[in-house]
């Protein structure tokens, strides 16, 4: 199927490794052009290069924190100023840590909400004059499963994911007369890097292998195994594309299957 967005400009955040590049790669693959952001610069110099080379697309990267308004503002200048446009967002970052409500700090709270909710406003703040001008416009937001599943010990993700999925609700009526499209994504347990050191920190601080914590999480999905990050990056894809033009204020697990209500 073609998504019909080649030559569509995309800024993806926290897109040198992970879901994020799974979603540039995803988007690549069909043409759109790429504006990535990242802290490492290395790691993103690298990304940015392997996906020109292998989909043939213009790649601009910025490395810089998404917690940070003002960097986050000229980046998405920059984005303009080169390639004239900007039609898709992803918004991404990385979860805050595992903790029980008794073990948090107001500390721990502040920097939540500045990495999930506040880099998530951030960026849409920025996009949104331009896709208003040219009355179109994606904007995802990549979640978690605790948006409609809260999970034991992930207390900070559980409340300001949610509150991340109730600003997109709400931007999805607001928006919806310029056909800006507002969407979430939930993954599950997926691949990644970052799976692999949760899974590796887990197994040290149980003193048990690390198989047996994969197993675990495994032995709760229905489909028997962790997602692919293609897999997710695909339907990411889709919820950008012009396909995708009925589809706003959706919150879409990608999960295997582990969340258990009904929506």
């Amino acid at each position: 199927m073609d998504l019909g967005i080649k030559d569509r400009v995309a800024v993806v955040a926290a897109s040198s490794r992970g879901l994020g590049k799974a979603v540039a790669e995803a988007l690549a693959a069909e043409g759109a052009k790429l504006a990535l952001c990242a802290r490492n610069e290395k790691t993103l110099a690298a990304t940015a290069e392997s996906i020109r080379n292998r989909w043939g697309v213009e790649v601009l990267g910025r490395a810089l924190d998404v917690t940070d308004s003002e960097a986050v503002k000229k980046f998405v200048a920059a984005t303009f100023e080169r390639f004239g446009r900007v039609d898709i967002g992803v918004a991404n970052a990385g979860g805050p840590p595992s903790k029980g409500f008794a073990e948090t700090t107001l500390e721990d709270w502040r920097q939540a909400f500045e990495l999930n909710f506040m880099s998530t406003l951030y960026l849409v703040r920025e996009l949104l004059p331009h896709m208003r001008k040219q009355k179109w416009g994606r904007i995802v937001t990549i979640t978690s499963i605790t948006v409609k599943q809260p999970t034991e010990g992930l207390i900070l993700s559980n409340a300001i994911r949610a509150a991340v999925a109730g600003l997109m609700k709400s931007l999805a009526n607001e928006c919806a007369a310029d056909n800006i499209l507002f969407n979430n994504v939930c993954p599950g347990f997926t691949a990644t890097d970052r799976l692999n050191d949760v899974a590796s920190a887990q197994a040290a601080a149980q003193g048990v292998p690390r198989e047996e914590i994969v197993g675990r999480w495994t032995r709760n999905i229905p489909l028997g195994r962790l997602g692919r990050p293609e897999e997710f990056g695909s339907v990411v894809a889709f919820l950008c594309s012009e396909r995708a033009g009925y589809v706003t204020g959706t919150s879409t697990a990608i999960d295997g299957g582990v969340v258990k209500g009904v929506y």
